[in-house]
C-alpha cells in the first residue's frame, strides 16, 4: 500500500511540476542554442564542440555568448560543466525567456540533465522536440532602494567573505523582527537552492514545487538558532547592523555581486519569473537526492 501511495504521489508531483514542449512543431521549433561553457576546463569546451558539430550538422546554429556572441534569438540555452556552470547560463536563460539544460561534467550534477555519453541521444531529442520543461521559482534581491535587481536561482547570500569577524545581520520577515544573527552570514534560498549552501549550512531540504524560501543562518555564534521557512512572497530583509563597523558582500548563485557596508539592507522575496529547466528523463527528485547524497557521503569517506 505504501509503495502505490508514493507511486502515485511522485506521479502526480511529475505532473503538476513538468509540461510538454511543444518543440516538434514548425512555430516552436528552435533554430538555435546558446552555449555556456565552463571557462577553465578543456574537456567541457572539448564536448561543446562534438555537441556543436551533432546540431549544425541537423541545422542548428550554435552561439556562444562567453566569445561575445550574441544570444538573441536562442530557444534554448545548453550548459557544459557542473551545476556551477549550469547557474552561470541561468541568467542567459532567464533573460531570453528560454529553457536551460546542462550536461554534466562536475562531481555533483544535481541540477544537470545529462552526460557526455548520452550525447546523440540528447541531441536527437532536442531536434525532435522530445523534452519536457520543469519550473523553478526564482528570487529578486535589492538592496537599500536602488534600482538595480538581481535574480536568484539557488540562493541569495550575505556573507562577511573577506571580513576577518564575524558580521551582525538582523533579519526580518514581513517586517516582523525574526533575529539577529552573529555569523558568518544568513542564506535565503529558494527550493532549488535548499540542497546546495543552505543544505550545508544545516538548512531542511525541499521539493521542486513547494512555494517557499528558506533562511538559513551561517555558522551562528549562538545557542539558539535554527533554519526558517517562510512563503515565497514574504518580503525578508537583511540588514548589516549598523552599531558596529563590519561590512559584507551580496552573493548570488555562489557569484559576488557587491560589497555590503554597515547599515545597508537587503530586501529578497520571490521573483514573478520562473526558469525552465529541460528534462529529457523521467526526473525524480528524491531519487536522485538520494543517489547524489550517498555519492557525497562515499567521496567524503574516500579522501
Amino acid at each position: 500500500m505504501w509503495k502505490k501511495r508514493t507511486e502515485a504521489w511522485g506521479k502526480a508531483e511529475n505532473e503538476s511540476a513538468v509540461r510538454k514542449e511543444a518543440g516538434n512543431t514548425d512555430g516552436n521549433k528552435i533554430r538555435k542554442i546558446a552555449f555556456v561553457i565552463h571557462p577553465e576546463r578543456p574537456d567541457a569546451w572539448n564536448e561543446a564542440g562534438k555537441m556543436a558539430e551533432i546540431l549544425e550538422a541537423a541545422g542548428l546554429r550554435i552561439a556562444y555568448p562567453q566569445k561575445g556572441e550574441t544570444a538573441d534569438g536562442c530557444g534554448m540555452v545548453m550548459t557544459f560543466g557542473g551545476d556551477g556552470t549550469l547557474l552561470m547560463g541561468a541568467g542567459t536563460a532567464i533573460r531570453l525567456g528560454c529553457p536551460l539544460m546542462g550536461i554534466n561534467l562536475g562531481t555533483v550534477g544535481f541540477l544537470t540533465e545529462g552526460d557526455p555519453e548520452q550525447r546523440e541521444t540528447i541531441a536527437r531529442k532536442i531536434l525532435q522536440g522530445e523534452f519536457s520543461v520543469e519550473n523553478r521559482e526564482l528570487l529578486q534581491v535589492q538592496v537599500n532602494s536602488e534600482p538595480e535587481t538581481f535574480t536568484a536561482l539557488n540562493d541569495a547570500v550575505v556573507t562577511r567573505g573577506g571580513y576577518a569577524r564575524l558580521i551582525q545581520v538582523e533579519t526580518l520577515v514581513n517586517q516582523d523582527h525574526w533575529g539577529t544573527f552573529t555569523a558568518d552570514g544568513v542564506i535565503a534560498a529558494t527550493p532549488t537552492g535548499s540542497t546546495g549552501y543552505s543544505l550545508s549550512a544545516g538548512g531542511p531540504v525541499v521539493a521542486p514545487g513547494v512555494e517557499c524560501m528558506v533562511i538559513t543562518p551561517v555558522c551562528a555564534h549562538s545557542l539558539q538558532h535554527c533554519p526558517c521557512i517562510v512563503p515565497r512572497n514574504a518580503e525578508v530583509i537583511f540588514h548589516l547592523r549598523s552599531d558596529r563597523a563590519q561590512r559584507a558582500e551580496l552573493q548570488i548563485d555562489g557569484q559576488s555581486k557587491r560589497k555590503i557596508h554597515a547599515g545597508d539592507t537587503v530586501r529578497i522575496t520571490g521573483s514573478s519569473e520562473s526558469l525552465q529547466l529541460v528534462r529529457i528523463h523521467d526526473y525524480r527528485f528524491f531519487t536522485v537526492l538520494h543517489t547524489k547524497l550517498n555519492e557525497w557521503s562515499r567521496e567524503d569517506s574516500e579522501r
